[in-house]
């Protein structure tokens, strides 16, 4: 009651006769003269019903969607109608599919009279031992205008979601025979990814995120930075009454581990968050499914509103109620990818009527329609009688309205251009433009928001829907930190004897390959954000760029905090050396290795499909890493053939540098004297007689050895390990570059892996 109350206010009282009694009238006003019908005497009372119910404020009603003009002064003033058609012809659709070999190919003589979900024509020579052809779409024409919902209805398979992806250019360049133009012009798809929407099947949404929060960032995304936070947030206001969504506002959207709003409000959000803009052409595909019908009137209430304020609005719908039906201005019957009716739900009796099969007053029209479809395409004939049929229906009725078609051209056809700067100006298309060039593509900005506020918003967001699953991280850190505690204590206080020498090898390839480990939990975030990413940047929401950079963004206060926590615990308690700027570096060193590690897993995220193929590739490819880091086989052993995977290791580079980290002191003595015998055969033999050796050795040599005497160094270590080509600083940088590399592979990812368009 309150968010309508909102709607009416906003309105000047300049006459006595409600503004929705206005408006219904001159909605069906529009609707009468289309058709070319008076009203009887039900559809008139039923007008009348629904303008008092408005007028009274029934809850049950979604709030008036209109577009309001504000000017500078604060004066609110009606805006005025602009004529958009967007017209579609000869639409065909076709796909190669691979032969499966069966007795109907063997035997090509053999029919199997099944309903299809496509028209299956003959193959050619060329390609009946490799491929057929399957028609989603054959010769698909129609016409849908502003103020009116236009609905494509048909049986599961009949391709209504593939006209769907057709009209909003969802299907690769070259594939789409037929052409699709706005006021007569042809569609650019820069220009549509602008001036449109698409509302996929699924909800595609944040589950941590509040439905306010959810429709804000969309707002910060889709207007532009000229706009005030004063405005923008007046419009997420104004947008959460007209979807009916107030008392869910601060509700959260919830997943399957979090309680959140009910399936009709999180499809009314993801309605929502395409339409902030308030885009002139909006696409549906079957926004009511999986909703109860009292939640699919609410929605499609909804897009009547929003068609209402001058947008088009086109959608697919499986079966309609009778609701919805009354809802609704044009339809699409389609079967197999042909037309089998096309009009107005006022005409489908006389339609059927005059091709035999007259609808019973007590049936859906809608369900009979359906019905029949459904029986003709199980007949021997098909379709093909009510597909000719419609063709002839559809000239009929063009020859009768062809003169009043004629007049209403003349009198309201504007082009293009014309038509988009209206919108403009009376508020449609917030995300603004001021450019006049006679070019309508370059009338509007291909991004609202620059690089910068992009990666801003992009960031709090991410923070923001993070924050509220401290879970998540807190799993993350006490892995850390366990993994830290066992290592420290396994690996507690090593001396400097050659023992410890191999403790620590030991302890830093298990330490380094770790590090890459414990960053694959970064494998299904992206995957989880995937659709979402495609849906938002399918119509340029923001940037790809963006969306990288911000990625790198969120992820890096983590990887501080856990690599302190790693470092603190490990580097102490293990006794290793350098001190205060031995940490440093330490710490430096695993930061970097996290880095690229999170990198590396993150491209991968970009690149499978799956969370569990994911995570058996990064399994694999960390074990090569490890096997080929130099622990195992020095580089001077390791087979030429091999040697090339050595230095694409991501382990080697951070094993050598916390190597020359520990043992880069030239004067620190690691075996002295008779420990030079340890892990021999000789290392069990009396001290006496190690020294009784060390003397003969003495002789031999001609050099005096004694049990103080320093016989390896740390270079000496870093020499036996072939730890000579690179210094620490240099392991350093090129392990962060490993870490852009494969930031940039990712954003090459982006941009081929999201092409969400059929081929």
């Amino acid at each position: 009651m309150s968010s309508r109350v909102v709607a009416e206010n906003a309105l000047p009282v300049t006459n006595t006769t409600p503004y929705y009694d206005l408006m219904e009238l001159s909605s069906t006003t529009r609707r009468g003269t289309a058709s070319s019908e008076s009203l009887t005497l039900g559809q008139l009372l039923k007008h009348v019903g629904d303008v008092q119910k408005e007028a009274s404020g029934d809850g049950s009603e979604t709030p008036v969607h209109h577009t309001l003009d504000i000017s500078d002064d604060g004066i609110v003033t009606e805006p005025r109608a602009v004529p958009f058609v967007l017209s579609f012809s000869n639409l065909t659709y076709s796909v190669k599919i691979p032969w499966k070999l069966s007795f109907s190919a063997i035997f090509p003589n053999r029919r199997h009279h099944v309903g299809a979900a496509a028209v299956a024509e003959e193959p050619t020579v060329g390609e009946r031992m490799f491929a057929r052809t399957k028609t989603l779409l054959n010769d698909i024409s129609g016409e849908a205008r502003d103020g009116e919902i236009m609905a494509v209805l048909g049986a599961s398979g009949s391709g209504k979601s593939t006209l769907i992806d057709a009209l909003a250019n969802r299907i690769a360049k070259g594939r789409l025979k037929g052409t699709v133009a706005l006021n007569g012009e042809a569609l650019e798809s820069r220009l549509l990814k602008v001036i449109s929407a698409y509302v996929m099947q699924d909800d595609l949404l944040f589950p941590m995120l509040t439905v306010e929060e959810t429709l804000t960032f969309a707002a910060e995304f889709r207007l532009p930075r000229s706009l005030s936070k004063s405005k923008k947030k007046a419009r997420v206001q104004a947008l959460i009454d007209q979807l009916g969504l107030r008392n869910a506002a601060k509700t959260v959207i919830g997943d399957e581990g979090h309680r959140g709003v009910s399936g009709g409000e999180r499809r009314r959000v993801s309605i929502g968050i395409d339409i902030i803009h308030d885009p002139i052409l909006l696409f549906l595909d079957e926004p009511t499914s999986g909703l109860d019908s009292t939640s699919a009137f609410m929605v499609v209430k909804v897009l009547q509103r929003i068609a209402q304020s001058g947008s088009i609005v086109i959608m697919s719908v499986h079966q309609p109620s009778y609701r919805i039906l009354g809802l609704l201005d044009r339809m699409i019957f389609l079967s197999r990818g042909q037309t089998v009716y096309s009009g107005s739900p006022s005409q489908l009796p006389s339609f059927f009527a005059e091709f035999g099969h007259p609808i019973p007053d007590t049936d859906n029209k809608t369900e009979f329609a359906l019905d029949l479809i459904r029986d003709l395409e199980g007949s021997p004939g098909g379709t093909k009688s009510l597909v000719e049929f419609n063709k002839s229906w559809q000239s009929m009725i063009k020859l009768q309205n062809q003169t009043l078609a004629n007049g209403v051209s003349e009198q309201n056809g504007m082009s293009l251009k014309e038509a988009i700067s209206a919108s403009i100006s009376r508020g449609k298309l917030v995300s603004g433009a001021t450019n006049t060039n006679a070019n309508p593509s370059s009338m509007v900005p291909t991004f609202a928001n620059p690089f910068f506020i992009e990666i801003g918003t992009l960031s709090k967001r991410s923070f923001t829907n993070s924050r509220r699953t401290p879970e998540l991280f807190g799993i993350r850190l006490g892995a850390v930190m366990v993994t830290g505690f066992i290592l420290a204590t396994m690996f507690w206080q090593l001396d400097n004897s050659p023992k410890g020498v191999q403790e620590r090898l030991g302890f830093f390839a298990f330490a380094m390959s770790t590090t890459f480990y414990t960053t694959a939990d970064a494998l299904p975030v992206f995957l989880q954000e995937r659709y979402i990413f495609m849906r938002e940047t399918a119509y340029n929401a923001y940037r790809r760029s963006s969306y990288l950079v911000s990625h790198a963004i969120t992820a890096l206060p983590a990887l501080v905090f856990l690599s302190l926590a790693f470092a603190a615990i490990t580097f102490w308690a293990v006794g290793l050396d350098g001190g205060a700027s031995g940490f440093a570096f330490y710490f430096l060193i695993i930061l970097a290795s996290f880095w690229a590690g999170n990198s590396f897993v993150t491209f991968l995220s970009g690149v499978v499909p799956h969370v569990m193929l994911g995570y058996t590739i990064v399994v694999a490819i960390l074990a090569y890493f490890l096997l080929f880091s130099g622990f195992f086989i020095n580089r001077d052993r390791i087979p030429g053939y091999w040697i090339w995977f050595h230095y694409l290791s991501l382990v080697k580079y951070p094993y050598e540098a916390v190597l020359q980290n520990e043992f880069d002191d030239p004067v620190k003595c690691f075996v002295k004297g008779v420990q030079i015998f340890d892990n021999t055969p000789l290392g069990s033999v009396p001290n006496a007689m190690k020294l009784k050796l060390l003397e003969s050795m003495s002789n031999t040599l001609g050099t005096k050895i004694t049990s103080s005497t320093c016989l390896t160094t740390g270079s000496d270590i870093l020499q036996q390990n072939g730890v000579t080509d690179l210094s620490k600083w240099n392991c350093l940088y090129i392990t962060v570059a490993w870490g852009f590399f494969f930031r940039f592979l990712f954003y090459l990812s982006l941009l081929v892996g999201s092409k969400n368009k059929r081929r």
